[in-house]
């Protein structure tokens, strides 16, 4: 039952980057109604709200293990939902979508020295290799594999900004790991989201636009109750899980799955185009992918039966 359970969570990974590929596009339509902080703070205030009902409903609160690990959590909740929300709708404002996504296609290898670092994560060249070819992967994905496009990039004070919002998502990642040492995921996940929401709806105030939450398009809030459960809710809680179960480098690399779900789904969607070229791309993110979460898991458990002497009576 346990060998099961840890192998569902990189499966169950996989709805991480699905999930939040849909909310860059969903995102995308929200924001022409309403301001973003304004999405954000609705999103992240109705989604803590669930989470706080679920957590209660499940009395799952450990006040000793929460007052252990508040600072960790408050950080979380400044760095993950309120910090990286601010930087990256301010940010796109300033520069291009292209530049933001090649500078957040980092964040898997920033969470893995990161984690290396200070976690006490392994390092190997298995690891290494996944990275490299997954983020090569993304930036063929994101530039159509195109040199020119990568060539003809100009970086300005929004560059800053992502580089703001990409390090914000790095500290949120390695701070979920201490966290979740006593608390957890499920109430990491609703703490976080809540005292981050609250934080947005400050910063929401100075739009002036909460009363255009009840003239948005029927496909406005369809979009929005997406980005709500399965982007928020969901999401989040098998992120955390994910951290504290494989750690922060493996669930970190799930990350550069991101733009892949972006891409299709804005095929399927809303009739955006793709060519062979970001395909290819694609392909080598998976393929990074597997390399460091799947491929050594199952390269481990063929060893475990190997060398269980059932197997080997059996195989003589």
């Amino acid at each position: 039952m346990k060998s099961d359970q840890s192998i569902a969570i990189y499966f169950l990974l996989l709805l991480v980057p699905l999930f939040w590929g849909g909310a860059f596009v969903a995102a995308e339509h929200v924001i022409t109604e309403i301001p973003p902080v304004t999405a954000a703070a609705f999103r992240f205030g109705s989604a803590g709200m669930l989470l706080l009902l679920f957590v209660l409903w499940q009395k799952k609160l450990d006040f000793t293990a929460i007052r252990k690990q508040w600072r960790a959590l408050l950080l979380m909740a400044i760095t993950g939902i309120f910090g990286y929300n601010v930087f990256f709708f301010i940010a796109l404002d300033i520069t291009t979508a292209i530049n933001g996504s090649l500078i957040v296609a980092t964040t898997p290898v920033l969470v893995t020295l990161g984690a290396v670092l200070f976690l006490g994560e392994v390092w190997n060249k298995q690891l290494g290799f996944g990275l490299l070819l997954s983020l090569i992967g993304v930036i063929v994905v994101i530039s159509k594999g195109s040199l020119t496009t990568l060539v003809s990039l100009e970086f300005n004070l929004g560059d800053l900004l992502f580089i703001g919002g990409l390090l914000s998502w790095v500290a949120h990642g390695l701070l979920g790991k201490a966290a979740m040492r006593d608390v957890s995921p499920v109430v990491t996940t609703t703490l976080t989201t809540l005292i981050g929401s609250v934080l947005l709806f400050i910063v929401s105030l100075f739009e002036h636009s909460w009363g255009k939450l009840m003239v948005m398009s029927s496909q406005a809030w369809g979009e929005m109750v997406f980005m709500i459960i399965c982007s928020s809710v969901i999401g989040f809680l098998l992120w955390n899980s994910g951290i504290k179960r494989i750690g922060a480098s493996k669930s970190s690399i799930y990350m550069n799955l991101v733009p892949i779900n972006t891409a299709w789904i804005a095929v399927v969607l809303y009739d955006s185009t793709i060519t062979w070229t970001q395909i290819i791309g694609m392909a080598m993110v998976i393929a990074g992918v597997y390399f460091v979460t799947l491929h050594p898991y199952l390269k481990t458990k063929q060893r475990d039966k190997g060398s269980d002497p059932l197997s080997r009576t059996l195989t003589k």
